[in-house]
């Protein structure tokens, strides 16, 4: 993809990204002269199967990215979501190696960008930088496990709730743009389960709908239907990266 470049990413545009906030400063002063920041909108491709990754991507703000895996029947499963606590590109490899699965931009916004020969030869001169990354793609493995466990135990209404509060924590709404094809889509289920439970929680006082979008009511309530796999996620962050993952 071409990406429209502005200038150099300041302190400003920085504080958007949780993930690039938690760096020193003489580590930042490392990676600034190439980072940049760009406008993606949804459902843009960063990368798809075998695509070289050669760019590491910052979701900056309510920015937000999801890893697709497709199926033999076409439909896309999402993996894992990344907002301002992460970044995607080069994170647990070194880089320059095919993509596995589809990297798409889930809702659009501001992201920050760098080659990620610059990332490693900046790691290579800091180990303070090195260690960051280290536990940031640490983080990110946790967030693959405790997808892949959710998958296989937790039901349908569980899925849809804990799905709903992680892009709530960060963006940092209560308005989740989404339909209820999209959340078939990245539950891996057919388009009526998504819209029974979607029903069921409206009944419940729990949401409401909006064209395109899922307007959370009450919070408390939506937590009590969700499974535990968020907090479980948290707390690795908490312990790893204490402070990166979006507060409540």
């Amino acid at each position: 993809m071409v990406l429209e470049r502005s200038p150099s990413m300041g302190d400003t545009e920085v504080c958007e990204s949780n993930l690039l906030r938690a760096l020193r400063r003489d580590d930042f002063a490392l990676l600034s002269p190439h980072l940049d920041v760009t406008e993606c909108e949804a459902g843009q491709e960063l990368y798809k199967p075998g695509d070289n990754v050669a760019t590491v991507y910052f979701p900056c703000g309510p920015s937000l990215i999801s890893y697709l895996v497709t199926n033999a029947d076409g439909r896309d499963v999402e993996t894992i979501l990344i907002g301002r606590e992460g970044a995607v590109g080069g994170i647990v490899s070194s880089g320059n190696l095919p993509a596995y699965c589809r990297v798409v931009v889930k809702f659009g916004g501001r992201f920050g960008f760098l080659p990620v020969s610059q990332l490693e030869a900046a790691k290579a001169r800091s180990p303070s930088l090195r260690s960051l990354f280290a536990r940031y793609a640490d983080c990110l493995l946790a967030q693959i496990f405790q997808s892949t466990a959710c998958n296989a135990i937790h039901s349908i209404e569980q899925r849809t709730a804990k799905w709903i509060l992680s892009a709530m924590e960060r963006m940092d709404t209560q308005v989740v743009p989404l339909t209820h094809e999209e959340l078939a889509s990245m539950l891996g289920v057919g388009r009526s389960y998504t819209s029974r439970v979607i029903q069921t929680f409206k009944a419940d006082g729990i949401l409401e709908t909006r064209r395109g979008s899922l307007v959370v009511s009450d919070k408390d309530l939506l937590v009590k239907r969700s499974c535990a796999c968020n907090d479980s996620v948290k707390s690795h962050f908490a312990e790893v990266l204490r402070g990166v993952y979006p507060d409540d």
